[in-house]
Formats: structure tokens, C-alpha cells, sequence
């Protein structure tokens, strides 16, 4: 839309505003304040209706919900009323519901929240509606609802204002009152196999049992730091300590990470225990259970996702994690001896690996590379290397690996589970091995939690226990295409994040006082000129545009890589990787205006394509490096070539 436009239909919105605002005090004034309305007597909704008219027809109903649709015609109208359960018409006529009353119906708006009573009967066009004899407004709407051919498509407004999603998308209510039904049948399916549900912390003073870097808070009251739980795991064992056999636990954990389709740094995690078991009773438990959902919630055991069917009815494929990277990448790891044969392969075949991570680590990341992609069927992959699990039983047959497993489906992560670690004195060992990973950097390593050795030194049996991601499980479930659309109210950026950041950053003298900032560089290093001289032609021959950042994600399993979804101005999307994830989050890049280099040749990083690249400045300064990308003004439209 431009500026023109803008400005054109504005002013017609604050005056509709206007307009609603004199009727609710029209509506004030003559004893009719619809905000004093204290409640209303429901006797059914719009679906009970359409899905029993037979029974229903000619019976006397209540029904509330919003007006969506309104079309006055003299003595008689109609109106399109929409509650929790879909929409129904109501015919008003004034000589039902009284003179008076109808003059109210006929100032009332889209999106204004009535009660409707009346009799059940089918229009002679075949609609099943309701005759009204009362119509009540219970509440007024003073905005304005988008229009309703259109609806509401703007993803950035329909995440930051859900209940109007909610309003204009059936799809979005559908999918969370899906989502709200996938939860309750998780329950009744475990409660039934004699599951406890309990609730344990989420401020810890120690947060373990996952690899991932914690949000962090301080208690006044006790004058300690805290942190934001990033898994459920180790309270959940120490109720398995204190003879709880059975038990699980589906709440909120936080993990302070980035956000992409599928990460959000809050989201719902359920995580059971139980004792006498191991990780092949939790495969089986987790065959059953999504059967049992799927079937219970959608009818059926086949799901389609993003047009891709996976069939939950047929017996999951089980196939351990060097099986896999045998059969997907060609390695065969029950070869590989040393560290050093391991990175020899990961160079040949163009694997990132970190300089401390050890051989199992790298096995992880052939995995991650080469298999991961190709688990489009549920499958269970098992018996991980040693070093990716540091809270899991070794393999009595080969102690280099232990009892895990993943599940996956779409090529994503669904589950993990272990043979749980009961040994108090193995476990604090490979504490002391996270630790020494912390030390050199690795800020998803967990700590020592002596508390936890304590309740082990108890005496823990021998247990299975897994963590489910529901949000993906509810993504799958109702084909949603990213994490955002499965969560009510995902975690968005403040609109004014950075005028906030712009007034905490500015001093506050008079403004005769104010003064232009002086950056200091005095400490600043940077590399040193080129001396080779390049001719003008082959310079000349780089194609530098402006790109418009369209999306932006980071890529699964990489620390460093954003993945860039560009608009270059050729009307097809470009998609650039960049190492940048240090020095950015995705989310403060999407709609920022870059310079890149678009005419390099396709290069293959962590199995993606990436064409081109985006110019950043860097810079050393007291010994650290520091890089900013290239960006430049908005108003500079996609495709621009730089000379």
C-alpha cells in the first residue's frame, strides 16, 4: 500500500472509530451501557444447532457470539452470528423482536458481541437459522475488524494479535482447538496406563538435563539468581527416587536460544518417567501413544503433512544412529578408530565440527547432515555415541554408546528417550565431563547438580523415561507450517523495542547541551589493505545488489549459519547462508535492506545451497572480532545495482 493510500484511508478508519464510540455513548446515555450486561444464559451454539436441526427445529435456542455479517432490508434483516463453534444466521424482523429493539439491532456493527434467543427453522433457500425474538448486545466493539474478503493474512499482525486471528480465520481456531484436544487425549491415553501427572520448579537454581544456554532471573526476596527451567528431567527422577513408579509432567520450559519455524525460546514439552523399564519400553509406549492420538483426535492413523502422507498405523522402523550414517552418508563408523580418522572424514565430506568436539560428536553431525532429512516415516533412531549423552545408560555390550533413542517423523526431532543413568558414580563423572565442555566454551553444558548425585546415591531403579516436543507433535498433527502457528501467543519482538533501545541509550542533557556522539577507535584493528592490484574488468564483473530480507532462520544444528530468504528483485526468492548467528538473531534482520554479492556460483553448507553473499564490515578490537552487515536505507527498492 503506499504512503498515498495510507493516507487516504485513515482518516475513514479514526472516523468509523468515531462513529462507534458516539453510539456506546448514545447507548450510555439511555440506560443501555452494554458493558453492565454481568452475564447471559447459553443454551446451545451454532454447530449443536447445524449438526442436530432435526431434533432442534422449531425449539427455542439462546445462542451469543460476534456479528460478522449484517444486512438490513427495511422491516427485516439478517445477520451472520460467530461463537466458539463456527457461524449461524439469525433472521430479525422487527415485528418479532419490537420496534424499539429493532432500531438497536439496526446501529449495532461488525464485531459487536449480542446475544440472539429465538426459534430454529431453515430459510427457503435451505439455511439452517434462527428467528429471533431477542436480540441483546452484550458487549461493543469499538475497532474495527479487517475486511472480510481479505481477512487477516498478515502473519506478523495475526501472531501479535491472536484473538483477532482467532476472529477472522477459522482455519487458526480450528487448528488451536485441535491442538487443545491433542493435549487432553496425551492425558487420558497415559492417566489410563497409571501415569501420575505432577508439577515440578521452573526457577532452579541449576538448569540441567538438556544442552541448551537458560534464561536468567534474580529472586529479591531471597537475593539469589535463578534460572528458567530448560527441561523437566531431573525433578522427575527424584520423584522416581521417592517411589513414584510412574510419572509425566507437560509444561512450559525456556531455553534461551533463537527463534526459526520450528524453535521458540518458551514452548511446551512433556517429559515421563518410569521405573522397571528401559528405552525399548519407551518406544513402544511412544508407538502406541501417537497411534492412540491420531486416531482419537483426527480419526485416523494417516496424517498429511505439507502434501507428504506418513502412516502411523504400520510397526515404526528401528535403526541405530551408525546404521543410519551408513546408509545415508556412506561412512561406516564401526571403522573409524580415532578423532583423527573421524575429522579426516568430516573434511572429506564437508562437515562443521568445532575443535573440541570428540568422535561421537562427529558421528552426531554426519547424522545431523547426511540422515536426518531422509526420516520422513516415524522412525526410531538409537544408541548414540557416549559423548551427546551425558545422562543416559552405556551399552554393557559396547560402552562407546548408550541406550537412546530419537524419534522422528518429517525429518524432524519428535522425541528422546533413555535408558536412564541410575550409577551415582558414572553420572558424576560425566558431570565433570560437561563441566570441562562449559570450560572451554560449549554454553549448552550442564553442571554439576549435587542434589540431583544425592537422590541418585539414594537409589534410583532402573528406568525409561522421554521427552516429547508437543508443539511439533501439533504441527504435524494439524499440517501448521511453523512453531508460531501452533502457539497462541509466540514470542514476538516489541513493536518498540528500538525506540526503547534508542531512549536507554541516549543521555538526557538540555537540548542545547546535547552533543553528536564520538565513537572511540583508538582500540579498533582492522586488516590491513590489500596490495595486489585488481583490474577494473574483472571488478567490475561482480554483480553487487540490494536484497530485502524476506525471512530469516537459523540453521538446525549449526551454532554459526542464519539462513537468509532474500527478495533480489527478480521475483524469485534467493537464499544466502551467512555465519553470522553470533552477532545477530534472525528475527532483528527480517525487513532490513543488505548489499550482497549475487553472480558467485551455488555453494553447499550443512546440505543447503547457498547463492551468493552478503557484505558484512569486520573489525578487531582488543582482541575480539566484531562484524556488522552491510545495511542500507529502506527506501532503496529490491535489485538495485551498486557501481
Amino acid at each position: 500500500m503506499s504512503e498515498q493510500q495510507k493516507n487516504v484511508q485513515e482518516p475513514d478508519l479514526n472516523q468509523l472509530r468515531k462513529v462507534r464510540r458516539e453510539k456506546l455513548s448514545e447507548l450510555q446515555a439511555n440506560g443501555k451501557d452494554p458493558y453492565q450486561i454481568m452475564r447471559y444464559d447459553v443454551s446451545c451454539h451454532a454447530m449443536d444447532i447445524k449438526e442436530n436441526f432435526e431434533e432442534m427445529e422449531g425449539k427455542q435456542v439462546s445462542v451469543a457470539g460476534r456479528i460478522m455479517q449484517k444486512r438490513v432490508m427495511g422491516k427485516a434483516s439478517f445477520c451472520n452470528v460467530l461463537d466458539q463453534s463456527g457461524n449461524i444466521q439469525s433472521y430479525v424482523a422487527r415485528d418479532s423482536i419490537g420496534e424499539e429493539a429493532y432500531k438497536d439491532f439496526k446501529k449495532m456493527d461488525i464485531g459487536d458481541i449480542v446475544g440472539i434467543e429465538g426459534e430454529v427453522f431453515k430459510t427457503k433457500t435451505g439455511e439452517i437459522s434462527i428467528h429471533a425474538s431477542s436480540v441483546k448486545l452484550l458487549s461493543k466493539s469499538l475497532q474495527i475488524l479487517p475486511e472480510k474478503f481479505h481477512g487477516l493474512t498478515n502473519t506478523d499482525i495475526r501472531y501479535r494479535q491472536r484473538y483477532v486471528d482467532l476472529i477472522m480465520n477459522p482455519e487458526v481456531r480450528d487448528t488451536f482447538i485441535k491442538r487443545s484436544h491433542i493435549i487432553s487425549s496425551i492425558r487420558r491415553y497415559l492417566d489410563a496406563q497409571g501415569f501420575l501427572e505432577v508439577e515440578t520448579p521452573m526457577l532452579v537454581s541449576n538448569a540441567g538435563g538438556a544442552s541448551a544456554r537458560p534464561f536468567e532471573t534474580h529472586f529479591n526476596a531471597l537475593g539469589e539468581d535463578f534460572k528458567l527451567r530448560i527441561s523437566l528431567e531431573l525433578y522427575l527422577k527424584r520423584l522416581i527416587v521417592g517411589g513414584l513408579e510412574k510419572v509425566y509432567e507437560i509444561g512450559r520450559v525456556f531455553r534461551n536460544e533463537g527463534l526459526d519455524t520450528r524453535h521458540n525460546p518458551e514452548f511446551t514439552l512433556m517429559e515421563l518417567y518410569q521405573a522397571y523399564t528401559d528405552y525399548n519400553g519407551m518406544m513402544d509406549l511412544t508407538e502406541n501413544m501417537y497411534r492412540h492420538v491420531a486416531q482419537e483426535v483426527l480419526g485416523t492413523t494417516k496424517i498429511v503433512y505439507n502434501g507428504v502422507e506418513m502412516d502411523l498405523g504400520k510397526p515404526f522402523e528401528r535403526i541405530t544412529m551408525v546404521d543410519a550414517v551408513k546408509k545415508y552418508a556412506g561412512v561406516d563408523w564401526n571403522e573409524v578408530e580415532t578423532l583423527e580418522q573421524a575429522r579426516a572424514l568430516a573434511d572429506e565430506h564437508h562437515v562443521e565440527y568445532e575443535k573440541r568436539h570428540k568422535k561421537g560428536d562427529i558421528l552426531s553431525l554426519f547424522f545431523e547432515e547426511f540422515a536426518e532429512e531422509h526420516l520422513i516415516q516415524p522412525t526410531f533412531v538409537t544408541d548414540h555415541p557416549i559423548e551427546i549423552s551425558p545422562l543416559t545408560k552405556k551399552k554393557p555390550e559396547n560402552p562407546e554408546y548408550v541406550e537412546r533413542f530419537e524419534f522422528f517423523m518429517n525429518g524432524w526431532e519428535m522425541a528422546n528417550a533413555y535408558s536412564e543413568l541410575n550409577d551415582p558414580i558414572d553420572q558424576r563423572e560425566r558431570f565433570k565431563d560437561q563441566e570441562e565442555q562449559l570450560a572451554q566454551g560449549n554454553e549448552e553444558a550442564n553442571t554439576t547438580d549435587e542434589d540431583f548425585l544425592n537422590a541418585l546415591e539414594i537409589g534410583m531403579p532402573p528406568t525409561g523415561g522421554i521427552g516429547f516436543g508437543i508443539d511439533r507433535m501439533c504441527m504435524l498433527l494439524t499440517d501448521s507450517a511453523a512453531i508460531r502457528d501452533v502457539l497462541l501467543f509466540p514470542t514476538m519482538k516489541s513493536l518498540d523495542a528500538d525506540k526503547k533501545a534508542s531512549k536507554t541509550s541516549e543521555a538526557a542533557p538540555a537540548e542545547a547541551e546535547k552533543t553528536v556522539e564520538k565513537i572511540d577507535f583508538s582500540k579498533v584493528k582492522v586488516e590491513p589493505l590489500f596490495e595486489e592490484m585488481v583490474d577494473f574488468d574483472t571488478f567490475s564483473k561482480s554483480d553487487f545488489r540490494a536484497v530485502k530480507v524476506k525471512a530469516c532462520e537459523a540453521v538446525k544444528k549449526s551454532k554459526k549459519l542464519l539462513q537468509f530468504t532474500l527478495d533480489d528483485g527478480t521475483g524469485t526468492d534467493r537464499t544466502i547462508l551467512s555465519g553470522i548467528h553470533a552477532y545477530y538473531e534472525p528475527e532483528e534482520l527480517v525487513g532490513k535492506t543488505l548489499i550482497a554479492i549475487t553472480n558467485l556460483p551455488p555453494r553447499a553448507m550443512m546440505g543447503i545451497e547457498s547463492c551468493g553473499m552478503l557484505l558484512s564490515a569486520i573489525h578487531e578490537e582488543e582482541g575480539e572480532e566484531k562484524l556488522h552487515l552491510l545495511m542500507v536505507d529502506n527506501h532503496i527498492p529490491a535489485g538495485a545495482k551498486l557501481y
